[in-house]
């Protein structure tokens, strides 16, 4: 990047002979703005993200917010540039840092030769550690000076924004079009006073302390436009392209907006989403809305999903199709309501009381939340099941740049199916697949079928039978069975055969592709497999783990007793393979590519050494 190491993202050295006439070409940048949540930096790297889409180049954000109603410390960090961009980034590049604690706990971000933009009303950096460049600017009495001393320092955020986009050379024009599509339908004064705002921050003479501007690569890529949201949005907008018309909820970080926005879109497309007095109302009428014959939808986080478990269990007994949505969070309990966790996978597939089987999937990035949506819509109505969707709040929160869908290729038709019944209609047929009719259907036999949480006959009505209990239990796993044998096999990506395979699901996709990128750069025959089906797993996945001699599950979630994270705990029960370990971390954070690398070492170097034959702790 900046720095004269090379090892820094990878990115280009600055040239020394470089002027503001003649910008420093870059790759990519990391730069993370640190401060209060209250002075708007999810705002700043909101507006640099969606740039970053419309001009053609790949973007990953990042941020921390604190779980405090009264806020707090908080970060958003995005690294934009050419080229696929599959992490946050190791190491931060540029550091805004807009209080003292900002900069005494984020300096330590910066690699070598980074540069640290601070607000000199606040900051005062320790400059003997010359591994930086620092470059003071007065933010916050800048931006009073240009709003008007009643404005105090609203509005720094806006002039850092355009302090930003001088020293990267950013589009002003497309700027200021996002910052009136922004703020439109608002008074005219708020709209007026962030773009002042911005222009003083890109007229201050930063490139006279960096002593250089910069600029990044220029990149034509052709085909579809992009556009830019994070993968709550994407997630929304996918259940809407499946015909998702009706759901209920309850607000818990940080499923809330999924649920808010279901809230302003259905009654557009004539549907309803329902705010419950409790979880396990909001299940309960997403399933009546399910009964009624249209694709249902409700959603929670860890804690909620919890609380929906026993309705859960009515649909599977039922075999009602849902769509339950649970953006994972630490746990348990309340745990670390804005932190990242995979923990909730064995919850997923197994939290239920007797034999509940459900389908389970996980996106990989803010684009696999769109089209997850439109499988699990698929599948839920195929399998008439219940199918969860495993996202985190990684991707809830994550701002990415994605080639627009093909909608008119996309949508799916919504409503209920009221199509005549013929005689011979069973809506639980021991021979094959539930099919429902919703009230209002035509059944040509005159014989409606029974819908309970009890076990049931063919037609629905309730028994006790041994036999036929066995018999509806068998059914409704063996469809989740046939499921998984008609999945895709997963492609790997990297070595097809070698030393070592990595093994992951869900968000931590990018940074273990790119760890695998790395590995193989140094000579490692590596290779990387993403989970997107948890529950059914695909077929075949024992022959490609037959090509490996050492296999690594990395998830976000804790390596348990015996010293497995849960997926690879559900892996070495299902192949029973000793080459199945783990590297799993819960301290709340995205993985950085570095921690996967050093975990791999770290495994590699205790097999070679044979220390000990059980499974090494290696919490990052």
């Amino acid at each position: 990047m900046v720095s004269p190491n090379p090892d820094l993202n990878g990115g280009a050295t600055s040239d020394p002979k470089a002027s503001p006439s003649s910008p420093s070409i870059l790759p990519d940048a990391v730069i993370r703005l640190a401060g209060n949540s209250q002075d708007g930096i999810q705002t700043i790297g909101g507006f640099l993200a969606r740039l970053a889409g419309r001009s053609d180049q790949d973007v990953l954000t990042y941020m921390t917010i604190p779980s405090t109603i009264s806020g707090g410390p908080s970060i958003f960090q995005v690294r934009m540039g050419t080229g696929e961009i599959l992490s946050a980034g190791d190491q931060t590049d540029f550091l805004v840092a807009f209080y003292q604690h900002s900069y005494e706990e984020h300096v330590g971000s910066l690699g070598e030769g980074g540069v640290l933009i601070y607000d000199s009303d606040h900051v005062e950096p320790d400059k003997s550690d010359r591994r930086y460049l620092y470059v003071p600017v007065p933010i916050t009495s800048s931006t009073i000076e240009v709003m008007g001393g009643s404005s105090k320092d609203k509005g720094k955020n806006m002039f850092v924004l355009g302090l930003i986009s001088r020293v990267f050379n950013l589009d002003v024009a497309k700027l200021q079009a996002l910052v009136r599509e922004r703020f439109a339908g608002k008074s005219e004064d708020i709209a007026r006073n962030a773009l002042l705002a911005l222009d003083a921050g890109y007229a201050h003479p930063v490139e006279n302390l960096l002593g250089q501007l910069y600029r990044f690569e220029h990149r034509e890529r052709g085909g579809r436009p992009q556009v830019t949201m994070d993968g709550n949005t994407a997630l929304t907008y996918g259940l809407l392209a499946a015909g998702v018309r009706y759901g209920a909820g309850y607000p818990i970080t940080p499923w809330s907006t999924i649920m808010e926005m279901l809230r302003s879109e259905l009654p557009k497309y004539g549907g309803t989403f329902v705010q419950a007095e409790d979880e396990l109302a909001a299940v309960s009428l997403a399933l009546g809305f399910a009964y009624s014959g249209h694709l249902a939808v409700t959603g929670s986080s860890g804690p909620g999903l919890s609380l929906k478990a026993e309705a859960l269990g009515w649909a599977v007994m039922a075999e009602i199709p849902l769509l339950v949505i649970n953006v994972q969070r630490g746990g348990p309990s309340t745990g670390l309501p804005t932190n990242i966790e995979q923990s909730d996978l064995m919850q997923a597939i197994y939290g239920s009381h007797g034999d509940a089987p459900r389908v389970v999937l996980a996106p990989r990035d803010v684009e696999d939340c769109f089209y997850v949506a439109l499988e699990a819509a698929k599948i839920a109505k195929e399998c008439s099941v219940p199918v969860i969707i495993l996202t985190d709040q990684a991707l809830a929160t994550r701002i990415e740049a994605f080639d627009e869908p093909e909608l008119d290729k996309l949508v799916q038709k919504a409503g209920p199916d009221l199509s005549p019944r013929p005689e011979t209609f069973k809506p639980y047929p021991l021979d094959h697949v539930t099919r429902h009719a919703p009230p209002g259907s035509v059944v040509g036999s005159g014989k409606y079928p029974t819908v309970t949480g009890l076990e049931h006959d063919e037609m629905g009505h309730p028994t006790a039978n041994p036999a036929l209990h066995m018999k509806m239990t068998a059914r409704r796993r063996d469809k989740l069975k046939q499921l998984g044998e008609a999945l895709p096999r997963p492609a790997v990506h990297g070595d097809q055969e070698g030393d070592i395979l990595l093994i992951s699901w869900g968000s931590p996709y990018g940074p273990v592709k790119e760890a695998v990128n790395r590995l193989r750069a140094e000579g490692q025959k590596c290779g990387h497999l993403q989970l997107r089906h948890l529950n059914p797993l695909p077929p075949s996945l024992e022959r490609i783990f037959a090509r490996y001699r050492q296999i690594f599950v990395v998830e976000i979630n804790d390596q348990g007793l015996y010293g497995y994270g849960q997926l690879a705990t559900l892996l070495r029960a299902r192949y029973a393979n000793p080459a199945i370990r783990s590297i799993t971390k819960t301290d709340g954070l995205a993985y950085k590519t570095r921690e996967i690398t050093e975990g791999v070492k770290r495994l590699c170097g205790a097999a070679s050494a044979s220390v000990s034959a059980y499974p090494t702790d290696l919490h990052s």
